[in-house]
């Protein structure tokens, strides 16, 4: 009997145990699938809140103080084309703290909001707040500076204030009447450099092998792979252009302070000896050479401007609007275009690098900005065509699609003026070559006419991970690929298609510039120049900016009436229904670190970013040739 209840507890046991882990994973998994649905919920009712909020917190309008002061307060980069970030995209960055692109102003939104507010009598004083300002280039501030000079004509008072000045806020700021900087802040002026990146030994470490093929003397946007070092010919090349731009900024800032030139330190000798005097405080040597006006404390800085504009409603700073909201407040609805009959100057914009295909705004795409032309062409209404150029140069295919864009433009009778911004160097100028007339500004980086290929195969890479390649083929040519070695044969057939393509590159040039292939490789061989150097070297018309440019194409189409007519890539209904809905409840979120780099960002942070910007680069190349004209040195420092 004891036997029998014996077993019978056991085969309770024994039931029991499987009913105890089934109700432990039931009730495990009830706790996982409630947490899940729990974290669901709580996003959709995120979204739901930012959305209401975001809502609720949009300016049905807005008001500019009378006897205010507008902050000029530029929060990222100065460019030509803003990159068309998905809207979805951005909200995620924003949202979960994401590092995304940099922030972008359009220069021509800086330049209209600065005359309206010239004569805008509502506005008493400009203040220029620049610590978001990050990268602009020379040619783009002096096309602000030149705003920020016309805005005093009005009589009306121009303050900087800061903490610190980098180099391009400086410029800025020398602009003002008044400079106002922190008694602990931080001014150094270093001047222009190009210090790349090169790879030579770490590719043999990796045991990567790298095929190039160039033309160019000066063509140096290879070096990085094949040496470990900067040539003399392009150390030559760079020190010219580079200390052209630098006697460009220095002169500037001296007449804006009315000060000489050899205020400016260049020797780290000259530097020390004056930081010395001045109690090794940056600051005080700043105030003392007269790079700045006033030392300030924040507090001090609001009460001065109180003084001159009056409190604002909160009666916790000076009365002033900022720079959004101004450019908000300051578009006005365009007319119906049924109701607008005038001709017509298109102005297309070809910014970033070129790439092959179908390219985002913000990018050249070979395809996209040939459609954008192609668009220009079939207007009845467009009766010249000024192509904004602000490029580095990239895909030499890609070029020649947008080139001979530019030639059916000019068959159609349609005059094409090309206007060079802060760079229109190598593809950049292929694309501008075409044109019935060049303009650049002195500081304009162009010129690079040279054409380089590049291909890295693995073949000894893998071979140290013990991956071989190996097999058969029909002909010498089938199975190349970058695991294999590349024969003598393939590489003398790159470069042959790659002497080919400079060959076309200086025949575009001499035809269109009226000039000898030799006088032309005379002055190209992949070397840079400036703007200014490029009119004396007839490889520009005139020196002058968009307007001039937009002036210049009407008067070849012989137009006495006509408005600029922007031709860019239309957003779809979609699109703009994201954007709608995501930007505004971006705006009320607090601002990430947008900026993958910041002044105060750690040596690592900026080594990584550096890194990453190469990476980038390398990846982007996608001709179908892999051939490229593209100026790695105009990158300045």
């Amino acid at each position: 009997m004891q036997q029998s209840e014996h077993s019978t507890n056991a085969i309770k046991t024994d039931i029991t145990k499987p009913n105890i882990i089934k109700r432990l994973f039931s009730a495990l998994w009830q706790l996982i699938n409630g947490t899940r649905k729990l974290i669901l919920n709580l996003i959709f009712f995120f979204f739901i809140v930012l959305f209401i909020a975001a809502v609720s917190n949009e300016k049905e309008h807005i008001i500019v103080p009378n006897d205010t002061a507008l902050v000029l307060d530029l929060y990222g980069d100065i460019v030509e084309q803003k990159h068309q970030i998905e809207p979805f995209d951005a909200f995620i960055n924003e949202a979960f703290d994401k590092k995304g692109k940099p922030s972008e102003i359009l220069l021509s939104d800086i330049i209209a909001v600065i005359n309206k507010a010239k004569d805008d009598d509502r506005i008493k004083l400009l203040v220029l707040n620049l610590e978001g300002l990050k990268h602009a280039g020379l040619t783009k501030l002096r096309e602000v500076g030149k705003a920020l000079n016309d805005f005093k004509s009005s009589k009306k008072q121009i303050i900087a204030i800061g903490e610190q000045f980098s180099q391009d806020q400086y410029y800025l700021a020398s602009y003002a009447d008044k400079i106002w900087m922190n008694p602990q802040g931080w001014l150094l002026l270093e001047g222009y450099a190009s210090y790349p990146l090169y790879y030579k030994s770490a590719l043999a470490k990796l045991n990567i092998n790298q095929h190039i093929f160039r033309v160019g003397t000066y063509k140096s946007a290879v070096e990085p792979f094949i040496r470990d070092n900067m040539s003399t010919a392009a150390k030559e090349a760079n020190s010219l252009w580079l200390n052209e731009l630098w006697a460009t900024y220095k002169a500037d800032v001296a007449k804006n302070r009315g000060f000489a030139l050899n205020n400016f330190d260049e020797t780290t000798a000259d530097l020390i000896s004056k930081f010395e005097k001045t109690g090794s405080n940056i600051a005080e040597y700043a105030l003392a050479n007269h790079f700045v006006d006033s030392l300030k404390t924040r507090e001090q800085m609001r009460q001065d401007l109180i003084a001159l504009v009056g409190n604002n409603k909160a009666k916790n700073s000076y009365s002033h609007i900022d720079f959004d909201d101004y450019l908000t407040q300051s578009k006005t609805p365009q007319l119906p275009k049924s109701l607008n009959n005038l001709a017509k100057v298109a102005v297309i914009v070809a910014k970033g690098e070129i790439l092959n295909g179908e390219q985002q705004p913000g990018m050249i795409g070979g395809d996209s900005t040939a459609r954008l032309l192609r668009k220009a062409r079939k207007n009845s209404k467009v009766k010249a065509v000024v192509l904004r150029v602000d490029s580095p140069g990239g895909s030499a295919y890609a070029s020649e699609i947008i080139r001979q864009e530019v030639e059916l433009l000019k068959a159609a009778g349609k005059p094409v003026v090309a206007s060079m911004g802060t760079y229109a160097a190598s593809g950049g100028y292929w694309i501008s070559a075409p044109a019935d007339k060049i303009y650049a500004t002195p500081t304009t980086i162009t010129g690079s006419i040279g054409i380089f290929g590049m291909m890295m195969t693995f073949e000894d890479t893998l071979a140290k991970l013990g991956i071989y390649s190996d097999g058969v083929g029909t002909t010498e040519l089938a199975g190349f690929s970058p695991v294999r070695p590349m024969s003598a044969g393939m590489a003398k057939l790159f470069q042959l298609n790659i002497n080919r393509g400079y060959h076309d590159f200086i025949s575009l040039v001499a035809q269109n510039r009226h000039m000898t292939l030799t006088e032309v490789d005379a002055i190209a061989q992949g070397r840079v120049w400036t703007g200014k150097k490029a009119k004396e070297l007839g490889l520009v018309d005139e020196l002058g900016n968009l307007d001039d440019a937009i002036a210049a194409a009407a008067s070849l189409a012989k137009l006495d009436d006509y408005e600029p007519l922007l031709i860019e890539q239309e957003v779809s209904a979609k699109d703009k229904l994201l954007q709608n809905i995501f930007g505004k409840v971006t705006a009320i979120l607090p601002l990430s670190t947008l900026h993958a780099v910041t002044p105060n960002s750690s040596a690592t942070e900026k080594l990584m970013a550096i890194l990453s910007t190469q990476l980038n680069k390398m990846s982007s190349f996608n001709d179908p040739q892999g051939m490229y004209s593209r100026c790695e040195s105009c990158e300045i420092d």
